[in-house]
């Protein structure tokens, strides 16, 4: 990869839900109108052989393939990585939904040496509008950014994984995805995006994680995330998630921005919402702060 050609790049989408079927395939075609063309588009299908039949008849030219771990995103990642030839791997949810820029966002930073992780704006397309317990400090719950959009480029801990990308020799310098941290079974858990870049800046000198805000991606929120029951056990398994991440990486880089949030930015959002009388906001946020930190202690008494 020249400095003047910029990287290519190999796109994934991890999927493993028929019933995302239809997600999948505006995702596909969000991806044909980029700015900057893949390199290549891989789909890898988690422990479901109908969808992946399904996926190669409505896309004959596509590579499709079937994740070769024990199941779950990370080892899905892991898979993609391992088939990519690309110099970046870009990964797209599969019900999330890319700007037609987006693409050619995620690769720019990749001009600085330093950085080796970037990530992507990532916004809710809601099926029914957002809910009135859920204030914009949560988005977070359905795999939203719940920050401040920045202006520009900026360091972060690391990206939101709907809209996240590396260089593919990260792999042979630290290692791939946590497994640990797979969403399978009865397993609640996530978060490898969170391990894995913490990982980087940990073992790569120098190395830089990076939030491109142009690249931004759309992801569909449905009705089913937005009820307080999904609020209580997506907060409880955040909590879960990080105390693994705590383990593998250490518990002050794992919850940094966490006690950030905690302190500075759900006391501002609860007052906001309590001083104009949004008071179903205002208990979603204790909610999920509560449910959340019990996760994390119940994860952290559990070996």
């Amino acid at each position: 990869m020249s400095p003047q050609e910029g990287p290519s790049v190999t796109v994934v989408i991890c999927t493993h839900s028929s019933d995302r079927f239809d997600d999948l395939s505006a995702g596909l075609a969000g991806l044909g109108a980029q700015s900057l063309p893949p390199l290549e588009t891989l789909v890898v299908v988690d422990r479901n052989p109908t969808l992946e039949g399904r996926v190669r008849d409505a896309w004959p030219d596509l590579t499709v393939l079937t994740n070769q771990g024990t199941g779950g995103i990370a080892d899905g990642r892991n898979t993609a990585i391992a088939a990519a030839r690309g110099d970046v791997v870009a990964f797209l949810d599969d019900d999330a939904v890319p700007d037609p820029g987006w693409l050619e966002g995620l690769a720019a930073p990749y001009a600085d040496p330093h950085v080796q992780v970037v990530g992507g704006w990532v916004s809710p397309a809601w099926d029914h509008g957002r809910p009135r317990h859920l204030p914009r400090e949560l988005d977070w719950l359905v795999g939203c950014a719940h920050d401040t959009r920045p202006a520009t480029a900026v360091d972060v801990r690391n990206p939101i994984g709907a809209s996240l990308s590396l260089r593919r020799d990260l792999v042979d310098r630290v290692g791939g995805f946590s497994e640990l941290l797979s969403r399978r079974g009865g397993r609640p858990l996530g978060c490898d995006e969170t391990e894995f870049s913490i990982r980087v800046v940990q073992q790569v000198p120098g190395a830089r994680v990076v939030l491109e805000p142009r690249a931004e991606v759309h992801h569909r929120v449905s009705a089913e995330r937005t009820t307080w029951a999904y609020l209580r056990s997506r907060s409880f398994a955040e909590g879960l998630s990080k105390a693994v991440v705590a383990r593998l990486v250490g518990a002050g880089d794992a919850t940094s921005e966490e006690r950030r949030y905690a302190t500075r930015v759900l006391p501002v959002a609860f007052a906001r919402e309590v001083a104009h009388g949004r008071f179903p906001a205002a208990a979603a946020i204790v909610t999920a702060l509560a449910w959340t930190g019990w996760g994390y202690l119940v994860g952290r008494l559990r070996r």
